[in-house]
């Protein structure tokens, strides 16, 4: 597999609630992380005294955040409907040459900043809500 281009890996906000997927404007970083909660079954039987994982376990979980330039676009307006709403809309990260990951995120913040002699820029951080599905490209 070739190297990918960093700016390739998106963002997508459901813009309408009906499965209308829009890039998220401005963003220049994105990063997507999975968690996965151990459940730790070692006892004094275990083999070795080596500890033992419970195997399919724990709570699994995701969390997003993006930052870039504030632009006032349409998906710039929904995430902040969505956020000052406590709505919780499905989301999609585009991983270039590997697949799509699609599922409900909550928006667990969003700033903003700027200087006097630069751009706007924003940071959103979001949080999975439920299952995640994961398409091969």
């Amino acid at each position: 597999m070739a190297v990918q281009s960093g700016k390739d890996l998106l963002i997508k906000i459901d813009i309408d609630g009906a499965g209308d997927f829009q890039t998220v404007a401005g963003l220049r970083a994105s990063r997507l992380t999975f968690n996965a909660e151990t459940v730790d079954v070692t006892s004094l039987d275990s083999a070795g005294g080596w500890r033992e994982l419970l195997g399919g376990a724990g709570m699994r979980s995701a969390s997003l955040s993006g930052s870039g330039v504030f632009r006032d676009a349409a998906t710039d307006a929904r995430a902040r409907s969505v956020f000052f709403a406590g709505e919780v809309p499905r989301f999609q990260v585009v991983i270039p040459d590997f697949g799509v990951v699609e599922g409900a995120f909550q928006i667990t913040a969003l700033e903003y900043a700027g200087s006097h002699d630069g751009e706007a820029t924003y940071e959103m951080s979001m949080a999975s809500a439920g299952a995640l599905a994961f398409s091969a490209l």
